[in-house]
């Protein structure tokens, strides 16, 4: 046996760990990670803004793919640490779990819980350089990548010395970094997704004005909104149909949290509520999102009766009827979080549900307290009530609950074709655009862990229909019987019985719609199984180009004259019009064989966006439709509309 002593144990010194390790630091280093970085920087400064520090913050993107953020918060500190004896600014870059977060003296909230966010985007950048201004002086230190004699290569090795170079009037902190090649290939920052991110910041801290130059295009944006949530609101709503304006707003303070809500009714059937914390997004939900529904339930039942539009003699409301419609951004600001799970968008602290709960209650008895804000309850309880009319008939709750869980023992089952396997961790089920290439899939599939579903027609576009229509959709209710996890309310991710659903639809205009409105579908009623990562694309090939018995499929139009030019003359091409086309073997060895196979896994960055865009694309505003297709969409361009960041096996 090989020796393992103590001589064999590697400490990694620094931020070497980050090298060698970035994944467990920023997730990826792809796309999302090479923003990463950046959210790291801009993050600090956001903190610096929502204690009470400064008001700006400039976001640039040079023309080298380097970036610069820029605040007018305190200042990255410069005087020397007691123990450590290094200075503050230095420290910040060059240790992990180092900053002023781990306690409440200077910053009461904060989005970063771990201390490594700037040391991390020094680690992995080529070279970071820090401008602070503080105490009438301008500060410069400087960081940069360096390989050691053997090639190894070291993040954040310090190049510039901290030093006084200018006096200045001026304070805050501005740092430059340049994302590192080796960590990131060819991967850079955009400026698509910075300013859907920086837009929803500055709607998030009211006031706060925000300043994005592209220089690679000579771009600037201003982003400030003197509304904050009740602005977001409106810019997500503008493809909807509000019942009352302006949005309502709300805040309210203890020692524990900060709550801001603003909130709408619209004519929507479904519910869209986007809850952060510390300006983290949470995707999920959690112990906030549960006391506001609790909380808007309890205060709308007693406003109702003391403005008697709820008679003795009728029962409660539920808080399903007081979903229907409802548009909300909940933000709250506190000490100690506590997420559920690996990643921060589910908050968990069981206080907070209460605490929400409570300032609901007292501020919305308040507003609707005040004179000329009674019309606005009569309108929210006009529509509850609509949404009550609606479940009992479909034969009250308990029997819409019923019919929702007892799908997964309808005869619909028949028309999937199930797999052997037992471990819905291994099992995959497919989604198939229709009975032909159903029957190609059966053919080709493993039947120990594939399974096949054949849709007839187009299911029901969920963002134009109400729950008991949607569930009447025969291709709906096939879909969630063979899922098993109920929808809605019900939704249980314990009982999915495939950790892989596939969507497969041929390469055309037909095929693009049915996976947007199943797309839709899933974000309404079966959100969890999209941000837990269990809907995948799959992406049948365009043409297969054959010469002399050699093969290769092409899976885009921007690929196919690299490839004929690589077969040269005498081939054959086949434009494949749908999966129908494909024999069994074609089908298995381009699409559905693990080995070789791409599929798109279908995941959610910006739940906010993505609620915009399906009402807007999926919605019945058929202007606000064309105005965004004018705006964004390139018809001749490959994949103008959907950028697939993440492909996987």
């Amino acid at each position: 046996m090989k020796e393992y002593n103590a001589k064999d144990l590697v400490v990694l010194e620094g931020l070497d760990a980050v090298r060698l390790r970035p994944g467990m630091y920023i997730g990826s280093t792809g796309s999302k990670g090479v923003h990463h970085i950046l959210w790291e920087i801009v993050d600090n400064s956001i903190d610096e803004i929502s204690n009470g520090f400064g008001d700006q913050i400039i976001v640039t993107l040079h023309t080298d793919g380097s970036a610069t953020v820029e605040d007018n918060g305190r200042g990255i500190p410069v005087d020397i640490h007691p123990t450590y004896k290094l200075s503050g600014a230095e420290l910040v870059f060059t240790k992990l779990h180092a900053g002023g977060k781990f306690d409440s003296h200077n910053y009461s909230y904060s989005g970063g819980l771990h201390g490594v966010g700037a040391s991390v985007t020094n680690a992995l950048s080529e070279y970071l350089d820090a401008r602070i201004y503080r105490d009438g002086k301008i500060y410069e230190i400087g960081f940069k990548s360096v390989a050691d004699k053997k090639g190894k290569v070291h993040g954040g090795v310090k190049y510039k010395d901290l030093k006084v170079v200018g006096t200045t009037k001026k304070t805050g902190s501005e740092i430059t970094f340049l994302p590192d090649k080796r960590i990131f290939g060819e991967n850079v920052l955009e400026s698509s997704v910075i300013k859907k991110r920086l837009k929803e910041l500055a709607f998030l801290n009211r006031g706060l004005k925000i300043i994005f130059n592209d220089e690679r295009t000579n771009e600037e944006n201003i982003y400030v909104y003197k509304g904050g949530l009740v602005d977001f609101i409106d810019y997500l709503n503008d493809a909807k149909t509000p019942l009352f304006r302006p949005p309502l707003f709300i805040e309210s303070e203890n020692d524990r949290l900060k709550m801001s809500l603003s909130l709408v009714y619209t004519n929507s059937y479904n519910e869209s509520v986007f809850s952060y914390v510390n300006n983290i997004p949470t995707t999920e939900g959690g112990t906030h999102e549960a006391g506001l529904r609790s909380g808007l339930t309890k205060a709308m039942n007693t406003i109702a009766r003391k403005l008697n539009l709820l008679k003795d003699k009728e029962e409660n409301l539920l808080p399903d009827d007081y979903q229907e419609g409802l548009s909300a951004v909940l933000s709250i600001k506190m000490r100690d979080i506590e997420f559920e799970g690996q990643t921060k968008t589910k908050l968990g602290n069981p206080e907070v549900k209460g605490i929400v709960e409570s300032m609901v209650v007292s501020e919305l008895s308040r507003f609707f307290d005040r004179k000329g804000n009674a019309s606005i309850a009569s309108q929210i309880m006009q529509k509850a009530k609509e949404a009550q009319k609606v479940r009992l008939a479909t034969k009250k709750a308990k029997e819409l609950t019923r019919q929702k869980n007892s799908i997964e023992n309808s005869s619909l089952i028949g028309k999937l074709a199930v797999c052997s396997g037992r471990k819905p961790e291994l099992n995959e089920l497919f989604i198939v655009e229709g009975n032909s290439a159903g029957g190609t899939a059966k053919q080709a599939r493993d039947r120990s862990f594939q399974a096949i579903l054949p849709l007839r027609g187009k299911p029901l576009n969920a963002e134009k229909k109400r729950l008991d229509q949607v569930l009447a959709n025969e291709e709906i209710r096939t879909i969630i019987a063979s899922l098993g996890t109920g929808i809605g309310e019900d939704f249980d991710l314990n009982s999915l019985k495939f950790h892989k659903v596939i969507i497969l639809s041929d390469a055309d205009q037909d095929g693009a719609h049915i996976r947007s409105i199943l797309l839709t579908f899933f974000f309404r009623y079966m959100k969890e199984l999209v941000t837990q990562g269990h809907v995948y694309i799959g992406l049948p090939p365009l043409y297969k180009v054959e010469k002399k018995g050699q093969i290769e499929y092409v899976y885009s139009d921007k690929e196919l004259p690299g490839v004929i030019k690589k077969f040269g003359k005498g081939y054959s091409l086949q434009r494949y019009k749908g999966l129908g086309e494909m024999n069994a073997d074609q089908l298995w060895e381009t699409t559905m064989d693990p080995e070789r196979r791409t599929l798109v896994r279908v995941g959610i960055d910006d739940i906010a966006n993505a609620e915009k865009l399906i009402t807007t694309l999926m919605g019945n505003d058929i202007d606000a439709r064309k105005k965004y297709l004018a705006e964004y969409v390139d018809f001749d361009k490959e994949d103008s509309f959907i950028k697939y960041e993440e492909k996987v096996k």
